[in-house]
């Protein structure tokens, strides 16, 4: 019947046809859905990276609490394990505990390897916690790199940024700071008087829990001019081949919908965008008021409340001018000391700050090996042609005196064979 079938006449009706095109259809149905779900997967990967990026909290990736190699899930020794029965037991555990694994085994030590977002043209990180402990460890002077994941890593509380130090991982930039300062004696915050410490806690709780959600807002508001105004590729960001006009579509979309869900529920996202924006400039005058014309916050040397108000206020100082921000043109105009404080902060901490923005590299403050410049091979030649000719010329002095000596030979041999000759003759 199918031999038959296939022999016919090609004359389809509308059903044959319509049961043709199916598999055709489907296929075609199928990749679009297998480049739209990555492209969708991206953008989301891109969207959370985003919205932690700017909260510094979840970034729709938790893991959930692991638990410790070894361990059984149902607790230390088990189910209707007897005292004598966890005793025999406890070398055989001791030996299977493993320490907990980190992304960078071959580290090196009291080396700190930090996880974060990848660069941008306009300013090192649109995170301000990333920028806040990356800034914390230059003013400290810690030895530190950037491990370039493409925003696939995250700790295990789900959050960026977070470190790796001789094979432990520490998250959450506060407590990262904090870790760090104990373990290696780099407390920022030493000859603040108590009254200064207080300050500086209340700054940086307005700095974090409120003025940051102020720019969240404005950004879940106008993903649009967040992408031009900092200069986002996505395709470069999370290392992905898809075209950034779907990138970008996926993006938009996503984290418009989730960041404003997440600007809401901490009680921002009720009030109109003109509100939202007038608590953002008290904020900004609080901290203008407090700075005063002093070079930072507390005296001649920067704190902790200078890397994190620098964190901060360079999410809104550092957008393409073509982008208009309300809360930027307002620190311009009106908090000028608060535009030069961010100025001397990057000067002091970000040197290579061009090589990062133009470059985009993660780790411009490692130095790199110098390439072999011209001069240095044409010196080398130069040398090399110096020593040839000097080679050269004791050969041909050698030369020289070899024939010079087998001349000599020579001359002596014919005087020998001229004397013989008139010895013999006068013999004769």
């Amino acid at each position: 019947m199918s031999a038959e079938t296939e022999n016919k006449p090609v004359v389809a009706t509308g059903e044959e046809e319509k049961k043709a095109e199916q598999p055709a259809v489907a296929t075609a149905a199928a990749s679009a859905e297998a480049v739209v779900a990555a492209a969708d997967k991206a953008a989301g990967d891109a969207t959370a990276a985003a919205t932690a990026a700017a909260t510094g909290g979840d970034a729709d990736k938790k893991t959930g609490e692991e638990k410790p190699a070894g361990e059984n899930a149902t607790g230390e020794g088990g189910d209707g394990a007897t005292s004598s029965d966890a005793t025999a037991a406890a070398p055989a555990k001791k030996e299977k505990e493993v320490k907990p694994t980190v992304h960078k085994a071959n580290f090196e030590k009291d080396v700190v390897y930090l996880y974060q977002f990848t660069r941008t043209p306009m300013l090192p990180s649109i995170s301000p916690f990333c920028l806040k402990v990356e800034t914390w460890l230059r003013l400290a002077g810690l030895k530190y790199e950037n491990i370039d994941h493409k925003l696939k890593l995250r700790s295990k509380k789900g959050q960026l940024p977070f470190v790796e130090v001789n094979g432990e991982e520490i998250a959450d930039s506060t407590i990262i700071m904090q870790e760090l300062a104990q373990r290696y004696e780099k407390d920022l915050d030493a000859a603040l008087s108590q009254e200064q410490r207080n300050i500086a806690h209340a700054m940086i709780s307005m700095l974090e829990n409120h003025l940051v959600w102020v720019v969240l807002s404005w950004r879940s508001k106008n993903t649009e001019q967040m992408l031009k105004g900092y200069k986002i590729n996505l395709q470069h960001a999370l290392g992905s081949r898809l075209p950034n006009a779907l990138l970008n579509f996926f993006f938009k979309f996503q984290f418009s919908r989730k960041g404003a869900k997440k600007v809401k529920a901490q009680g921002l996202g009720v009030h109109k965008p003109e509100e939202v924006e007038e608590f953002g400039r008290k904020d900004l005058k609080v901290l203008s008021e407090l700075l005063a014309d002093k070079p930072f916050f507390f005296g001649d040397e920067p704190t902790t409340l200078d890397c994190v108000a620098f964190s901060v206020l360079a999410q809104i100082h550092f957008i393409l001018d073509e982008v208009k921000y309300g809360l930027k043109e307002f620190m311009q105009e009106n908090c000028p000391n608060l535009v030069g404080h961010v100025s001397r902060i990057k000067e002091r901490c970000f040197p290579d700050w061009e090589d990062i923005c133009t470059k985009l590299d993660l780790n411009a403050h490692i130095p790199k090996p110098e390439p072999e410049t011209k001069e240095n091979k044409e010196g080398a030649d130069t040398e090399k042609t110096a020593e040839q000719d000097k080679n050269e010329s004791e050969k041909e002095l050698e030369k020289d005196n070899s024939n010079e000596k087998s001349e000599k030979k020579e001359e002596t041999e014919k005087v020998v064979e001229e004397n013989k000759e008139k010895e013999e003759a006068a013999a004769k």
